[in-house]
């Protein structure tokens, strides 16, 4: 299971950081990722990092602004969100896939959290 926090109600430039708690013993066997979706738009990659959190992986649109973490000793994963514009507006979900590679691929992520909102206004 899945749980994300840390969404909220932002202005432009600023900053925002996402949690993902995950339940069970076997986190660390499970590469992560965030997807967001904003409304009336399909979802979209945000970033994934590997199994043992050495390798990290971004979506175009963030890429130099957000970064990825885990903590496999706490079964967390965290987004660190800066430079936030209003595009960046969405749900964002966690998500967990037993597979490695394919980072942005998400079909092969087979647990999702239950997503929070983030707004950024202008």
């Amino acid at each position: 299971q899945l749980q994300a926090s840390g969404g909220g109600l932002v202005q432009a430039g600023d900053s925002l950081r996402l949690s993902c708690a995950a339940s069970g013993r076997t986190f660390s066997s499970y590469q992560m990722a965030w997807f967001r979706q904003a409304s009336g738009k399909e979802r979209e990659f945000v970033a994934a990092i590997n199994k043992s959190g050495g390798v990290t992986y971004y979506g175009g649109s963030v890429k130099g602004r957000f970064t990825i973490s885990r903590d496999n000793a706490k079964n967390t994963v965290v987004l660190d969100m800066n430079s936030l514009k209003p595009e960046d507006t969405a749900g964002y979900y966690c998500a967990a896939s037993p597979y490695s590679g394919n980072y942005d691929y998400a079909p092969l992520y087979n647990y999702w959290g239950q997503g929070t909102q983030v707004t950024v206004s202008s």
